[in-house]
């Protein structure tokens, strides 16, 4: 099976999930180059963690790839950052360079 072959809801559902995940890859990366959490609210994702946790939740329940794959990375991802927004971005940058 093709791309073109697929009903334009899968594409349109793929389209979300790769946006989903990418969503959070930026913010993710600075924080591990930079430490730097300054302006990021530790409930924003708290809430958003807990958000993922539910739709990966849903979607093992109902046995959907098309939910687990997507929700599971997203989760990894605002684990991340909600870990080192906690932590207080964990050790401060090297400016010594």
């Amino acid at each position: 099976m093709d791309w073109t072959s697929l009903p334009w809801t899968a594409l349109l559902g793929a389209a979300a999930a790769l946006a989903s995940m990418t969503s959070f890859a930026p913010q993710a990366l600075k924080i591990a180059r930079t430490r730097d959490v300054s302006g990021l609210s530790a409930r924003t994702y708290a809430l958003t963690v807990l958000a993922f946790a539910l739709w990966l939740a849903y979607g093992v329940a109902r046995r959907d790839l098309a939910l687990m794959i997507p929700n599971a990375a997203c989760l990894a991802l605002s684990s991340y950052i909600l870990m080192m927004t906690l932590r207080g971005g964990g050790r401060p940058p090297d400016r010594r360079r």
